[in-house]
């Protein structure tokens, strides 16, 4: 058996920390993967909002949690909102501030045959949303960076949340990194418990 993908790996961390009844945010919707999964640990009583600037991604998300439903899966209300992840934390009430147990970023583009590749995550939105999540974290609450250096722009991405992740302070939280060394092209994930 081999290690983990970067993605299940990053699900592993976040399945550790939340629990029936939590609120979680995907903060790049995309397909909906990590949506249905926030959904699933977060459970009826739970609350999920995710973001993302694309309609055909919310679109895909919606038609994937429905599907997910009809076959009676229990999962928390979710909230699809079409406004980028840099928006998240003025775009939730601030009841849920200091009280969110997971937020997961999966960066890049839409991995839909139909989308456009050229719609992509941009640092400076990136690096904003990832301090809006520290502080819609409770204590030991979870952020999750998956980041794609083998696409245009990727790599100038990935050097940037890598960088915020190395000098946040300790203070704020602890940070890992997941890699494949051998292939430097390959997508990563940086983890970050708040303190």
């Amino acid at each position: 058996m081999g290690f983990p993908s970067v993605l299940s790996f990053a699900r592993q961390l976040v399945s550790q920390r939340l629990q029936p009844g939590d609120t979680a945010v995907d903060a790049t919707v995309g397909t909906g993967a990590d949506t249905l999964f926030l959904a699933e640990a977060c459970g009826r009583k739970g609350q999920v909002f995710g973001f993302d600037i694309q309609a055909e991604a919310l679109s895909l998300a919606a038609q994937r949690l429905a599907k997910a439903r009809e076959t009676g899966a229990r999962l928390a209300p979710v909230s699809l909102l079409e406004r980028s992840h840099a928006e998240m934390a003025a775009a939730l009430d601030p009841r849920h501030h200091g009280r969110v147990g997971a937020v997961m970023f999966n960066l890049g583009y839409l991995p839909s045959e139909d989308a456009d590749k050229a719609v992509i995550t941009l640092p400076d939105s990136t690096i904003e949303a990832l301090d809006a999540s520290l502080g819609l974290l409770r204590p030991r609450g979870l952020i999750t960076a998956v980041v794609y250096p083998g696409h245009d722009g990727g790599a100038a991405e990935a050097e940037r949340v890598e960088a915020w992740a190395r000098e946040l302070p300790s203070a704020a939280g602890q940070t890992i990194m997941y890699r494949q060394l051998q292939r430097a092209a390959a997508p990563y994930l940086i983890a970050i418990e708040k303190k």
